[in-house]
């Protein structure tokens, strides 16, 4: 059986499942293939960030995350810890969902959602091919590509039976392993020293109370614990906030890995009940694909980039990836896209991917430089001397930023072919960041009216925000309008009468992308507004 689709996804994890979402709520027809049922049985820790939250928005599914199962009222600091139970050397409080404010540069904070509520949220979403998106228990046997598409032959795991799947774009979101990378000669930088680490998934259904108990003048529970005694010295994670948890190990010099139970012990000081889930070892890479796209095959997330999890990066970075290509794969296929816009994906996604691997790697480096003296977890003053000691300078280096980033998250600014810069140069600063106009920024967020952000009103073309209402402007608004008419460009207008929106976005006139990053922006729309829309489009070569 031949079957045709404009979009053939390979790979069903949270980075494929957001490329359906966007090519579907782009109304472009394509296929998901997952090799699985769907059930994830060994869930990583997810936390969704700000800007994958509002992507989530944009699609209508950012309530389902949020109602996926984690308890609002569940705490959301982080502690550094000689053992779980046993001496606090320092913490960060950050509020839970129930008592957290809405940030003023953001409509979706972000939220923990583990990867076994995840993936069931978006498979009810997409729904289950043929009446949705997702073909479950399939893999991809082989493929063909050429200029005008690809073949492909897709096996199905529970009948064994094969079917052609034809498509113009196939998009690998086939996982770390990138066999469809590999497949097509696209090796990937290594930046950093791979290193192996142990996963220890187990359910301790009475600690969280336990630890509520200890001290009933201050809360010991925690999110995440890091633990800092001369055995580990890694984290501890509430995987779903309902007794199941994630322990990290190094392994034995030998490289066999540790017994779970012993390490259990070791992490936490408290007798309390455990029943192990899985003992697994994992391999941290640190690379980047040299290459986002081969002819007709585009590479996202951990295919393109495998970065640390410290600081929750990864998935974010993926989810990032499957936007930016999945408005240029619908312009280009709805014909209004420049034939330069698909070669766009790889010049603004991979300096993210450097920069937010490099941005991982720091904190993770910052936990493993850590020095540990052997008396820290003493009852002497000589323990307590260190642990405060360690808190202090803890204090001072800003771990903080590790657990809270919205730099990273929404700061990032794409410079390209199809963004045209101001003449001044905006200086890179993730760490201050705040919301700016400045163009291959995401564009600023701010309410219009309750439960309305200027976020909302972008995602299918091209948006202009006018902040001047000065008749002298209609020209030229009404020439733009007339351009992306005949070249069927979709564009919509919004007039702002708000002044301190119109002092936020900087200029008279921004143009944002269907991606909601800002295109171009001028205090007035010159006379070439053809060259401006083309160029923004991918229609025009820019010489760098």
């Amino acid at each position: 059986m031949n079957i045709k689709t404009e979009v053939l996804i390979i790979g069903g994890g949270p980075v494929g499942m957001s490329m359906a979402a966007e090519l579907r709520y782009q109304g472009i027809d394509c296929i998901l293939i997952e090799k699985t049922d769907g059930v994830v049985r060994d869930p990583k820790v997810s936390t969704v960030g700000y800007r994958s939250m509002e992507f989530c928005r944009r699609w209508g599914i950012s309530d389902s995350i949020r109602n996926a199962g984690w308890d609002k009222n569940h705490t959301l600091d982080v502690a550094w810890v000689t053992s779980v139970g046993e001496h606090e050397i320092f913490r960060v409080k950050l509020p839970s969902y129930a008592e957290r404010t809405q940030p003023n540069y953001a409509p979706e904070t972000e939220q923990v959602c583990p990867q076994h509520w995840f993936a069931p949220e978006f498979l009810n979403f997409l729904g289950v091919y043929p009446q949705g998106i997702v073909k479950l228990n399939s893999e991809l046997e082989n493929f063909n590509h050429s200029d005008s598409g690809i073949v492909a032959s897709i096996k199905n795991l529970e009948t064994g039976n094969t079917e052609t799947i034809e498509a113009k774009y196939m998009v690998a979101a086939d996982g770390a392993r990138a066999q469809i990378r590999k497949q097509c000669g696209v090796d990937a930088v290594e930046y950093h020293e791979t290193q192996t680490f142990q996963s220890v998934v187990f359910q301790a259904p009475e600690l969280a109370s336990q630890l509520g108990d200890i001290d009933s003048k201050a809360e010991r529970n925690a999110m995440v614990f890091f633990l800092v005694n001369p055995i580990i010295q890694e984290p501890l994670r509430a995987v779903d906030g309902k007794g199941q948890y994630r322990l990290i190990l190094k392994p034995k010099e030998n490289g066999e890995i540790h017994d779970a139970y012993t390490a259990i012990k070791a992490a936490i000081s408290i007798d309390t009940p455990v029943e192990i889930i899985s003992n697994l070892p994992w391999r941290l890479t640190h690379r980047v694909a040299k290459q986002f796209r081969y002819r007709n095959i585009f590479f996202i997330g951990d295919c393109a980039h495998t970065l640390s999890p410290s600081g929750g990066f990864g998935m974010n970075t993926g989810i990032g990836d499957a936007v930016d290509l999945g408005w240029k794969l619908a312009a280009t296929i709805k014909g209004w896209g420049g034939e330069n816009l698909l070669d766009t994906y790889e010049t603004e996604r991979r300096p993210i991917a450097v920069q937010n691997l490099e941005a991982a790697n720091a904190n993770l480096q910052r936990t493993q430089k850590r020095g540990i003296p052997p008396e820290i977890a003493s009852n002497s003053p000589k323990g307590e001397a260190i642990r405060k000691q360690m808190a202090e300078g803890m204090e001072k280096s800003g771990v903080k930023k590790e657990f809270d980033a919205p730099g990273v998250h929404l700061g990032l600014r794409y410079k390209s072919p199809i963004v045209i810069a101001d003449e001044i140069p905006l200086l890179d600063n993730s760490q201050d960041w705040t919301q700016s106009s400045y163009p291959g920024c995401r564009a600023p967020h701010a309410w219009l009216k309750p439960g309305l952000s200027t976020l909302d009103l972008f995602g299918h073309g091209f948006t202009l925000m006018c902040f001047n209402s000065n008749s002298n402007s209609n020209s030229g608004i009404e020439q733009l309008t007339k351009i992306c008419h005949q070249k069927q460009i979709p564009l919509t207008t919004h007039q702002i009468n708000n002044p301190e929106i119109a002092q936020l976005y900087e200029r008279a006139f921004v143009l944002v992308r269907p991606d909601g990053h800002v295109a171009w922006r001028g205090d007035e729309i010159p006379q070439d507004v053809e060259f401006i829309i083309d160029r923004v489009r991918g229609a025009e070569t820019v010489n760098s």
